[in-house]
């Protein structure tokens, strides 16, 4: 065994293909490990969320206004910043809507997403503070997830390395040409790399698992609240991402000569450490009561009906009831009849009008 073969051995094998079918039905690993996430970031948002005295279900209802929001955002971010994949000469503009090729910048999908959510908080009458720092853990373990989805893809991976854990890049064909290159739809010709480069894609998912051990134990032991626990996320996951962003070789557009996604992690980690520090004047975590929605629950409707008296059986004088009252026999008092009250040594006082 040439010493070649010894490393290739040593290294991680990327998947032959990214797209699988079931039958007629294409089954995208991007797309699922996408929403892998998100439904995980919601489980674990809604019992963080109850824990902490909220109302359950409440991230789920949250969820239907945010993930739209978020998808939509997390594109654009993407089209905007990576504008030249989809306009211009010899460009196809309508691709910029295929979201299941790859393509979804978590800044736009977390400004928009953070938009979404804030419309359903004011909707139910809870502050999204206290939402952001439910759900901030299951967001970045939602991108570790996602990440997943890069792999299969063979895409945001760094330059040559002759690490052991280095990535095997195949080239993928079109399975109708193999003379058409198609490396996100495609299959892999053989098993024989191309290039073993840096995985900065499983670099960034075990990051964002340290970040997510990193806030859950923060909140625990301090009880951060106010919308800490978010801050906190924002800033664990922007410092690695300067790093990450560095190493990578995919093609992006830069601004004096770094990446765009570098300067905006350096942005987002500055204002995301302000707020952290700004927030600690908001004193402890949120009241329970705070969290609670103005919406009723379900389970108790009818109960506060059932225990109220019916308006027949009240004995609560009304205006215009002609009923018989004890009073309405007795007649009018006589001047110093009752004016007068019985001292506790037995003689009688006479009380003054107005007394």
């Amino acid at each position: 065994m040439n010493t070649a073969t010894a490393v290739f051995l040593a290294n991680i094998p990327s998947p032959d293909r990214g797209v699988y079918h079931l039958g007629p039905v294409p089954l995208r690993m991007y797309a699922l490990c996408i929403i892998v996430g998100i439904i995980v970031a919601i489980w674990w948002g809604d019992r963080r969320w109850v824990q902490r005295g909220g109302s359950k279900g409440t991230i789920v209802d949250i969820a239907v206004f945010a993930v739209p929001f978020g998808l939509i955002g997390g594109r654009l971010y993407h089209v905007i910043t990576d504008n030249q994949l989809y306009f211009g000469e010899g460009k196809d503009p309508i691709r910029a809507l295929y979201v299941w090729d790859g393509g979804l910048g978590i800044w736009g999908a977390i400004a928009l997403g953070g938009v979404g959510a804030w419309i359903a908080c004011k909707r139910r009458g809870i502050p999204l503070p206290a939402v952001a720092d439910a759900i901030a853990p299951g967001i970045v373990l939602a991108q570790a997830i996602g990440r997943l989805g890069n792999y299969f893809n063979q895409e945001l991976y760094g330059g040559p390395t002759d690490l052991p854990w280095g990535l095997e890049i195949y080239r993928r064909v079109n399975p109708d040409n193999p003379l058409i290159e198609d490396p996100l739809n495609g299959v892999a010709v053989n098993d024989v790399p191309i290039a073993v480069v840096h995985p900065t894609f499983l670099y960034e998912l075990l990051w964002n698992l340290g970040v997510v051990l990193l806030i859950v134990w923060a909140d625990r032991k301090f009880r951060l609240g106010h919308g800490r626990v978010f801050a906190l996320y924002v800033a664990g996951y922007t410092a690695g991402r300067f790093w990450i962003e560095l190493m990578r070789t995919d093609q992006a557009n830069e601004i004096l000569g770094l990446r765009v996604n570098v300067w905006t992690s350096i942005v987002v980690f500055v204002g995301a450490v302000g707020y952290f520090v700004y927030a600690r004047t908001l004193g402890e975590r949120e009241d329970p009561a705070t969290l609670k929605t103005d919406e009723p629950d379900p389970d108790d409707t009818g109960s506060a009906a059932a225990d109220k008296p019916d308006a027949d059986e009240s004995n609560t004088d009304k205006p215009g009831d002609e009923g018989p009252k004890d009073d309405a026999e007795k007649p009018d008092n006589e001047p110093g009849d009752s004016a007068a009250e019985e001292s506790p040594s037995g003689d009688e006082r006479k009380v003054e009008p107005g007394q």
